[in-house]
């Protein structure tokens, strides 16, 4: 009986270390997506930015 108390022990302690690395992967996923977001949307802010002076500078009279 005792053996089989080890096993369930065992077992509990295997599946809270697997669940505490799956819980750890998906916060890195988050994480890396939340940076390509950003880096996108900064990339859509600069090419607007850039589009707007262009065009400011095109109507400056010479």
């Amino acid at each position: 009986m005792k053996d089989i108390e080890h096993l369930h022990t065992l077992k509990s302690e295997i599946f809270d270390i697997f669940m505490t690395l799956e819980v750890n992967e998906h916060e890195q996923r988050k994480r890396k997506a939340a940076v390509r977001y950003l880096k996108a949307r900064r990339g859509i802010e600069q090419r607007l930015e850039k589009r707007q002076l262009a065009e400011e500078i095109a109507e400056l009279p010479e």
